[in-house]
């Protein structure tokens, strides 16, 4: 298998959950600035949407969508326990998580990237984020993880973008389950060998 990414992206969660897994794969990068891979292809040839992640299955079959992805790499090794059964409540519990992550905080952190986005509207955004982390809070009292004991597929998405808040100057410092759960998660050594690889710390 293949993942498209870009350091630092969205793309590091379906990442983590490969090295999690425990499965074969080659990491090819793909500019967020020039839409290229490293030896000059277009990369909007490979994915039209021009956006990461990107799996690349040995069959050629190409599945997008960080959400998407990590479910299906979840269920390529169901022993790792990423994600609960197919067909169980626990598994919409799951889903119900990526859904809130990729639509309310991943979405969420848009517009503090963007330059472009006026100063009173980057406040807007940020006071938006803020309730949204407070719920997740929360939620993480007296757990380690989203789903309770287990490490999941939706850790390493939260994970993942819950670290660009140190980029755009979020402060999330009132959120000490959230702090918690980052150091934890940070610590997990196939999280520690993705954010290495992506030349994310030494």
């Amino acid at each position: 298998m293949k993942l498209y990414y870009s350091n630092g992206a969205c793309s590091l969660s379906p990442h983590i959950a490969l090295r999690e897994a425990g499965l074969p794969f080659d990491l090819v990068r793909a500019s967020t600035k020039t839409h290229a891979l490293d030896d000059g292809t277009d990369y909007y040839t490979i994915n039209p949407k021009g956006s990461v992640p990107l799996l690349e299955l040995d069959n050629g079959e190409r599945l997008s969508e960080g959400p998407a992805i990590v479910q299906y790499i979840a269920d390529l090794a169901p022993a790792s326990k990423l994600a609960p059964p197919n067909g169980s409540f626990e598994r919409a519990r799951l889903q119900e998580w990526l859904n809130f992550i990729t639509s309310e905080l991943h979405k969420g952190y848009s517009p503090l990237f963007n330059p472009a986005t006026p100063d009173a509207y980057k406040e807007i955004a940020a006071a938006n984020l803020h309730k949204k982390y407070a719920y997740v809070d929360g939620k993480l009292a007296g757990r380690d993880y989203l789903m309770g004991d287990t490490f999941t597929v939706a850790d390493g998405y939260l994970f993942t973008v819950t670290t660009w808040a140190g980029y755009v100057k979020l402060d999330l410092s009132a959120y000490k389950n959230v702090a918690a759960f980052m150091a934890r998660v940070g610590a997990r050594p196939h999280v520690q060998a993705a954010l290495v690889a992506e030349g994310l710390k030494k």
